[in-house]
């Protein structure tokens, strides 16, 4: 029991615990297979919300740069607007332009100098960068972004042709659009009134270090997720060793259980695991354990069963073959009375053992009910006195409560109760008094059974539940009994959780007491 109990508990000897034994298969894939799918969500959310923040930004500058130039060039000359725009586009990397009150150009940084930036074409870039542009649209996709205008030049540039123009001449504010420019790259365009004379400002920027910066932060989240990919593919190999290995031990030690080559087959246990593999193994060798026990106690009884009717068997050979030699017909009597004596016991033998046989089989698909086992108790002594005894044996009955409810199958519990007063009768001397007494303590509900008869040594009191025990009282017929009674008995207590034991009589007068003992049922009516 003590080596049961350290290997459900784990024992510190067999192996130290990891973590792969410490959480359940069902936790350990989860995170297996979960880890580099929460990353790579996790790393497109953040990569969403970076490149959101960084527009953010740039948007509030581009709205800021926009009135500040737009409040430099109101009331300025034409030189000094085009000295403005030429300087300014050159220092912040900006296109700068201004359109009159008929919407009409009047000055470009782009063609007042050399231009401060360029848009790149996209046929002229590497294989990387059309890659890049794949994976840009793949995450616009994945994230849900809002599909972006193309930017491009107008063919005739005039107030008309930029609709952000056109909205901040009539609204009197400053107005900001967001394009894709060839490359997938942004460019932010910001238009802004200029004085009071109806004249326009269009900024325009190309900041192509957000894309650049996004882009290396997808690379950074790409990296992680190819390392958790990496990991958890090594993960997953490693909890398919932890689980295939102990897979193996358990179906190569059930393949030598089944072949029966080696009795002493230990099925791995497992202490140091607590998870699924190790509740399988010990299962497993539980039920290897209580498998054996099985085969062996059918083994045992099958010797039994073949000791004790080949004693009979012989005598009945025996006495028939010496038949046809005997003319005295007083010995003929004699030994045809032997032939039935053998015939009976072989008979009762027979019904004993198929009985014994079936208890479990019978018990194990019995549904069982409440029974008053006070009313039963007295319904079979009641029986018995009104039946003609042998040795016309008293009854005495004494039961502490009216009713006494045990959930059990009726019938299986009336033949424990008539062993017991089988057992009891045939070793009480002959007018002796057999007492039942009938209590509940402590959830449970207690027979007790008490004869007058010698009373049982307590070095053989676990002898008696034994099967077909041979110990029978002085006097008695050989081959009246089993020897199956109290075995039958304790068995069906044992289905319905209960026990059965000898011991002495608590009053200290001669002879045996039984005692059975079942659960009784919490509400009793």
């Amino acid at each position: 029991m003590a080596e049961m109990a350290n290997a459900l508990r784990g024992d510190p000897k067999q192996g130290k615990t990891t973590w792969s034994r410490r959480f359940s298969l069902t936790r350990r894939i989860l995170f297996v297979n979960i880890l580099p799918i929460a990353l790579l969500g996790f790393g497109v959310i953040y990569l969403d919300f970076y490149r959101k923040q960084l527009l953010d930004e740039r948007f509030k500058l581009a709205l800021v740069e926009a009135q500040i130039i737009a409040e430099s060039l109101a009331g300025a000359s034409p030189a000094r607007q085009d000295a403005l725009l030429i300087q300014l586009g050159k220092e912040q990397k900006l296109r700068l332009r201004v359109y009159n009150a008929n919407g009409k150009l009047m000055g470009d940084s782009f063609k007042l100098a050399p231009p401060s930036f360029s848009l790149i074409d996209p046929e002229t870039e590497p294989e990387s960068q059309k890659f890049a542009r794949e994976l840009d649209r793949w995450f616009d996709w994945l994230v849900g972004a809002p599909k972006l205008p193309d930017y491009h030049e107008p063919a005739v540039d005039q107030v008309s042709a930029w609709p952000e123009l056109v909205r901040a001449r009539e609204e009197g504010l400053t107005q900001i659009v967001l394009r894709h420019a060839p490359d997938r790259s942004h460019i932010i365009t910001a238009a802004a009134p200029v004085g009071l004379n109806g004249e326009t400002l269009l900024l325009t920027r190309n900041p192509i270090d957000i894309v650049e910066a996004v882009r290396r932060a997808r690379s950074l989240v790409a990296l992680v997720v190819l390392v958790s990919l990496l990991v958890s593919t090594m993960l997953s190999l490693f909890l398919a060793r932890t689980i295939v290995q102990p897979l193996r031990e358990l179906v190569q030690a059930a393949v030598r259980v089944r072949q029966g080559r080696d009795r002493q087959v230990q099925v791995p246990r497992l202490p140091q695991r607590r998870d699924e593999i190790g509740l399988l193994a010990r299962a497993v060798s539980d039920m290897t354990i209580a498998l054996r026990h099985r085969i062996d106690a059918v083994e045992s009884f099958a010797a039994d069963v073949a000791h004790e009717i080949k004693n009979p068997l012989a005598s009945l050979r025996s006495a028939t073959e010496s038949l046809g030699t005997v003319d005295d017909p007083e010995l003929r009597a004699q030994l045809l009375d032997i032939a039935r004596h053998d015939v009976r016991r072989i008979d009762r033998l027979v019904t004993e053992i198929s009985d014994a046989s079936r208890i479990d089989a019978e018990l194990s698909r019995a549904t069982f009910e409440p029974v008053d086992l006070v009313a039963l108790t007295r319904n079979i002594v009641g029986s018995r006195e009104h039946r003609a005894e042998p040795e016309s044996h008293r009854f005495a009955f004494e039961s502490a409560n009216e009713t006494m409810f045990v959930n059990g199958e009726p019938a299986r519990l009336e033949r424990v109760i008539e062993n017991l007063l089988d057992n009891a009768v045939s070793f009480s001397p002959p007018g002796g008094t057999i007492t039942l007494d009938l209590s509940r303590s402590g959830g449970r509900v207690a027979l007790s059974v008490l004869d007058e008869g010698p009373g049982i040594a307590e070095e053989l009191r676990e002898d008696v539940f034994k099967r077909f025990h041979s110990l029978r009282p002085e006097g008695e017929d050989f081959g009246n009994h089993s020897g199956l009674g109290l075995a039958i008995a304790r068995s069906i207590a044992e289905a319905h959780d209960g026990t059965l034991v000898a011991t002495s009589r608590p009053d200290g007068h001669p002879g045996a007491c039984m005692i059975l003992e079942l659960p009784t049922l919490r509400k009793s009516t």
